[in-house]
């Protein structure tokens, strides 16, 4: 039996699976989980991990998992037994895809999709870490997709394991919480409390991890700098009306903020092609279209990404503007 054909069979039985996952996936709660661990007696701690690392590479929902990890085994064991389930799951989708897909990929990739692989490499276990951090895409999905590419297999986990810490933390955290919240126990408002102040936290973290990824922000002489001595693609995401009548600078490109997701999409010829890996300046009115601009770009793998703080209104009173 080649090598092709055992992948095709395998791809087969693991889309039959992921089909009937889906299918099934509102089928899964708390206390359906809890009812098949009570079943399992002293061995419920390893089959509640075998039954999430299932989970994840077969699409079930993850979030039902990571709860009833909390509400069966407390915020500490279950957290514990959650990381440990989906780091196993998580590793075994990146291995199947890379066995099943990856030489296709390689071979077949051109344009914008080799350059977003090759983004994605470059950056290695930090991507890693940002999309664990910040959940942009599906979790199970998302770690198929990470097997296309050539980061390797160490960096993955590693990074997977450790930058899921804090959502772990919360979401088990909740969980214990509910149970307590249902049995009434002592310390009700104080647990409450710390599960809100957890969920707080991982609303707020992907916000500040953005802004910590995309680097400093530049004034606009240091801009005036960078453009002169051509280091830096300016990226002006004011509307083409703005740009045409309230003045613009001369080496910008303008690109719309709402027609820059557009402009990013695999199938599209982009303007920014070749600026995956290099410096890009982006400018606006104002420094939040500026930021929702940049965390886009990041989003689909560029790497060195400015805001200019003030932008063209700071530009305008320095007396650049055309």
């Amino acid at each position: 039996m080649n090598k092709r054909f055992l992948q095709l069979i395998m791809a087969f039985i693991l889309l039959s699976a992921v089909t009937a996952g889906i299918y099934y996936r509102d089928s899964f709660d708390v206390n359906l989980i809890e009812q098949w661990l009570e079943q399992a007696g002293w061995w419920a701690p390893a089959f509640f991990i075998l039954i999430y690392v299932v989970a994840t590479v077969f699409f079930l929902p993850g979030s039902v998992f990571t709860l009833a990890g909390g509400v069966i085994f407390g915020p500490v064991l279950g957290v514990i037994y959650n990381l440990t389930g989906a780091t196993i799951g998580a590793a075994l989708s990146f291995l199947i895809a890379r066995y099943l897909a990856s030489d296709v990929v390689s071979k077949r990739s051109a344009g914008r999709l080799k350059q977003l692989i090759n983004g994605v490499e470059a950056e290695g276990w930090r991507f890693v870490a940002f999309v664990r951090l910040v959940p942009l895409f599906p979790f199970n999905l998302l770690n198929y997709a990470l097997g296309l590419t050539k980061i390797r297999f160490s960096e993955y986990v590693i990074a997977t394991a450790v930058f899921m810490i804090p959502g772990a933390i919360a979401y088990t955290y909740l969980g214990y919480a509910g149970r307590e919240a249902v049995g009434g126990g002592d310390g009700l408002i104080k647990t409450i409390l710390i599960a809100m102040a957890l969920l707080a936290v991982v609303v707020f973290l992907p916000r500040f991890v953005a802004t910590i990824r995309r680097g400093a922000s530049i004034d606009v002489t240091e801009l005036k700098r960078r453009l002169e001595q051509q280091q830096t693609l300016l990226l002006d995401v004011r509307t083409q009306k703005d740009f045409q009548t309230d003045g613009h600078i001369e080496q910008a490109l303008n690109i719309p903020l709402e027609l820059l997701e557009q402009e990013l999409a695999p199938d599209s010829k982009s303007q920014l092609d070749n600026y995956l890996d290099k410096s890009i300046s982006i400018i606006c009115r104002t420094d939040k279209r500026s930021a929702q601009a940049a965390n886009l770009l990041l989003k689909h793998g560029f790497q060195d990404i400015r805001v200019v703080q003030g932008g063209m209104t700071d530009w305008a009173k320095k007396a650049y503007i055309v």
